[in-house]
């Protein structure tokens, strides 16, 4: 037994059980497992914080989803009604332009017309007198005294039946 004495190791042994009894007359497991049992709960607690955080974004996720799949729709329809608006706007233009065009083609069709007309007057008008030149020039050139006096009554004459 002096060699047990004298062994390191068993003296190790002897120090270690000795270690483990007074930890365990002060409680000291009791303390460890409920630290230990803490620990756990609080761990627990924590994977349970998680997994509700968790089902919270997942919600939240869903409804920005939801919420972009309805401005996605929404664009879609502001899209669709510009569209339509730009088409009313292009055929109330073409529309416009045409009654313009059509305006603006009656009036110079009248004013064609009126200047044809002035054209006409003044071409007359030249003819006429042209024409009184001409009969002038002819009644004074070429018909006596007594001839053109003669005209003049029966002119005057038929003036005067026309008159009444």
């Amino acid at each position: 037994m002096s060699y047990l004495l004298q062994d390191t190791s068993f003296w190790t042994a002897v120090g270690l059980v000795t270690f483990f009894i007074v930890i365990w007359r002060f409680g000291a497991f009791k303390s460890i497992g409920k630290a230990l049992d803490d620990r756990a709960d609080a761990i627990r607690t924590e994977l349970d914080e998680a997994r509700r955080l968790r089902e919270e974004a997942q919600e939240i996720l869903a409804n920005y989803k939801r919420q972009q799949a309805d401005a996605a729709e929404e664009a879609k329809a502001t899209i669709r009604q510009a569209k339509a608006d730009a088409d009313f706007m292009r055929e109330e233009a073409k529309r416009e332009i045409a009654e313009r065009v059509e305006r603006r083609t009656a009036l110079a069709e009248a004013r064609i017309a009126q200047a044809e007309a002035a054209a006409a007057n003044e071409v007359k008008a030249l003819a006429a007198d042209l024409a009184v030149e001409a009969a002038k020039e002819l009644l004074t050139k070429k018909m006596t005294k007594t001839q053109r006096n003669a005209l003049v009554k029966s002119d005057i004459s038929s003036v005067g039946d026309r008159l009444n």
